[in-house]
């Protein structure tokens, strides 16, 4: 089932939750290898002294990377979110999806991020600016947001009919307050009621951890589509699993020890090539830790491969420890047997 955004068509309602230190474009084109249809590129910054830099460039590198290309962008100026949705247009950006949900604190403390929620004529100034530096371009706008800032100030209700009348043409909404950050259980209630709200498609983000999930948080919300985020750390298959059971009603069967073997080998190659050697061992730790941790002798095997600190040796050990693994078992476990990864993790992989 395909889903339009503007004049642009999306090969599914399955998308990838842009995570600070986790979506790049390796893991985007992976992502969207095993059956996403939709990923959003890390969030970028609106300061224009930081688009120089190695981990701005980074963030914006979309080689071979196949559309369309949503660039999310960060800040509290609305000349500046302007200046960047029109500097990423010009870098190829096809989508630009404006941050409106990052609880990390040193985003909020800048009053970025789900900060801008508590301002709410700054964050419609903010979208009005943005939605007006792209029109020229026939670039859609799209928006993610979280369902308030606290328990008692949730707005997303109101803010999704503004964002919508300034020309918005997608809205994400992750079903927990900044308050909670990745803390408690998602709710849903709130995201239906933005869906019950707008016209424009809506996308439901927030604990979609399994394929049933996935069934079920669709039909309670009417949302258009789902976000997955946490769940796809370590487990990029995640999307075959849910599109083959929103197709079919039974489950897939589970990856194949051999076939994550070669994915895993794939993308810490990709992963290298963007980050080079120094960064790139060290920043692939956390996707190692998170394809073993729910495996036999993961843990052990992470703490040792921690220590290591080059490439081509990290690579081996991977290859290493898969090989054991493939004389112990054919498939890797279903994803509801998967160990979810602790708010402190989620909230270091995504500040």
């Amino acid at each position: 089932m395909t889903l339009q955004i503007g004049n642009i068509a999306l090969e599914n309602r399955l998308f990838v939750a842009p995570m600070a230190g986790v979506t790049d474009r390796p893991f985007r084109m992976l992502c969207r290898e095993l059956g996403a249809g939709y990923a959003v590129s890390e969030m970028v910054t609106s300061r224009k002294e930081l688009w120089g830099t190695l981990k701005t460039s980074r963030r914006a590198n979309h080689d071979g990377e196949p559309g369309p290309i949503s660039v999310q962008i960060a800040g509290t100026d609305a000349d500046m979110m302007s200046e960047a949705a029109q500097y990423n247009i010009e870098r190829g950006a096809q989508i630009i999806d404006i941050n409106m949900g990052c609880p990390a604190k040193k985003v909020c403390n800048k009053w970025a991020g789900s900060a801008l929620m508590r301002d709410e004529p700054l964050a419609l100034e903010i979208v009005e600016a943005v939605v007006k530096a792209a029109a020229p371009h026939d670039v859609p706008v799209t928006l993610k947001m979280r369902t308030g800032w606290s328990e008692d100030h949730r707005n997303a209700v109101t803010l999704a009919r503004r964002f919508e009348q300034a020309g918005v043409q997608m809205l994400t909404v992750h079903g927990r307050t900044r308050e909670q950050g990745y803390k408690g259980f998602a709710e849903y209630d709130t995201i239906a009621a933005v869906k019950a709200a707008v016209r424009i498609p809506v996308v439901a983000n927030g604990d979609i951890t399994s394929p049933e999930k996935a069934r079920d948080v669709l039909a309670l919300t009417g949302a258009d589509a789902v976000m997955v985020g946490r769940a796809a750390q370590g487990r990029p298959w995640i999307f075959r699993e849910i599109a083959h059971f929103l197709a079919t009603g039974t489950h897939l069967a589970p990856p194949l020890v051999v076939e994550v073997r070669r994915l895993m080998l794939d993308h810490l190659r990709e992963h290298y090539a963007l980050y080079g050697d120094y960064s790139g061992v060290r920043t692939a730790r956390k996707h190692i830790g998170w394809y073993v941790r729910a495996l036999p002798g993961g843990e052990a095997f992470r703490g040792a491969m921690n220590a290591i600190e080059d490439c081509d040796e990290q690579l081996r050990a991977v290859a290493g420890f898969f090989d054991t693994l493939a004389t112990r078992m054919d498939r890797i476990p279903n994803a509801s047997d998967a160990v979810e990864p602790s708010d402190e993790q989620a909230a270091d992989a995504m500040a």
